[in-house]
């Protein structure tokens, strides 16, 4: 009885740390909808109001008459899908060129590539606003997809687990049997580092989905704002609606969860690869 106390005890333990750990994760989220729920009188009083109230409707209704919410959305669902798919090709074309192709230059390249990621994003925000300027893309939803369509991260990412995921006797097969390089790309190495590709899309898709400083600069009209600059403009100079802020922040958090949910099996087994043989 005791050796089965004792294997229980460390089952018992995990499953109470996971426990708590989930709801201190849900806890945020929760609360969000609890204040969008409530009146800003409500959610200020002590203590606060912790049980949501009936007010989301009109909150939202009140978001949707404040701001342009459905078009604002729509412009971040567009960016954001077109941005991952962009980075999702190139990032793992190029992640498959310097893990299994021999040309020269190529580990001083990815060594420049790598080194890239220690600059601050924030260095290259002027010298960005020029370019797009001078295309004319001031105002426009290229303005925020082109600068990320690629990114070294994504390289970085795809060129690590390409080298683990794709023996090199495979692409040798390949080539014997007369297929040319992009083939042996988009036959051979796409299928085997599918979870690779969930995990860096996903990643690719919240971050373009939060971004918030780039679209700001480059985006003044407010019919190509995204979600996050058109959430900013209900925050009032001498007032704050935090009922009605975080009901739009609430609506505008669900197609991140969407994304997540369905792809999340791929996302587990991209961070898991190589734990279990």
């Amino acid at each position: 009885m005791n050796e089965v106390g004792q294997k229980a005890f460390p089952k018992i333990s995990l499953y109470a740390f996971l426990t708590v750990s989930a709801l201190l994760s849900i806890f945020p989220f929760y609360w969000m909808f609890v204040v969008a729920s409530n009146t800003t009188s409500a959610i200020n009083k002590f203590p606060p109001s912790i049980l949501p109230g009936p007010n989301f409707i009109a909150n939202s209704l009140a978001v949707f008459e404040e701001i342009e919410f459905f078009r604002a959305l729509f412009n971040s669902i567009l960016i954001s899908t077109v941005v991952t798919l962009s980075v999702l090709f190139f990032c793992s074309l190029a992640g498959f060129a310097f893990s299994k192709l021999t040309f020269k230059f190529r580990d001083g390249l990815f060594i420049f590539l790598i080194a890239t990621m220690m600059i601050p994003p924030q260095l290259s925000l002027i010298p960005n606003y020029m370019i797009v300027s001078q295309l004319g893309w001031v105002d426009t939803l290229q303005a925020v997809i082109v600068p990320a369509a690629v990114n070294a991260f994504g390289v970085f990412w795809m060129r690590q687990y390409i080298s683990g995921a794709v023996p090199y006797e495979l692409i040798e097969a390949a080539r014997m049997d007369g297929c040319s390089n992009f083939r042996i790309y988009w036959n051979i190495v796409l299928p085997a580092v599918k979870p690779g590709l969930a995990t860096l899309g996903i990643f690719t898709f919240m971050g373009t989905w939060n971004d918030f400083l780039w679209p700001l600069v480059v985006l003044k009209d407010s019919s190509v704002h995204t979600i996050q600059i058109a959430l900013r403009t209900l925050n009032d100079v001498y007032s704050t609606d935090y009922s009605l802020i975080l009901a739009g922040t609430f609506l505008a958090t669900l197609p991140i969860l969407v994304v997540f949910l369905l792809f999340n099996k791929q996302f587990i087994a991209g961070l898991t690869e190589g734990a279990v043989k």
